[in-house]
């Protein structure tokens, strides 16, 4: 679980990138139609952060390319993007946003996400 920043700083329209460490690269936070969602930051056609991109909805435009990934699935709704950006769990407790990041497998091995009942 990562910690993100207080909901309130974090406003309405607005996106935030995490450093994830070891776990997975970085992943951009949104706040958008009244729900925090969380994506990889790389686009997956061609390095560009997303949380630089534009939000429309819940859905994120590469700045790059203006490939189009939907916030709740990851998945690209337009070219020149093709494959998903992967999702992650995002709560609040006590106010404060937190991310529970994918983590990277090795091959061969499964990927690991936050438990069910974390989800909010």
């Amino acid at each position: 679980m990562i910690p993100v920043c207080r909901i309130e700083d974090l406003p309405e329209g607005e996106s935030v990138r995490v450093e994830a460490g070891d776990v997975t690269a970085a992943i951009a936070v949104f706040h958008t139609d009244g729900a925090f969602y969380a994506i990889d930051d790389m686009c997956s056609h061609q390095d560009a952060s997303l949380s630089e991109g534009w939000l429309e909805g819940c859905y994120v435009e590469c700045p790059l390319h203006a490939a189009l990934f939907d916030l709740r699935s990851g998945e690209p709704t337009c070219l020149p993007a093709r494959k998903p950006v992967r999702t992650h769990a995002v709560t609040v407790v006590d106010g404060m946003l937190y991310v529970h990041p994918v983590v990277r497998s090795v091959p061969g091995e499964p990927v690991h996400a936050a438990p069910e009942e974390a989800v909010a």
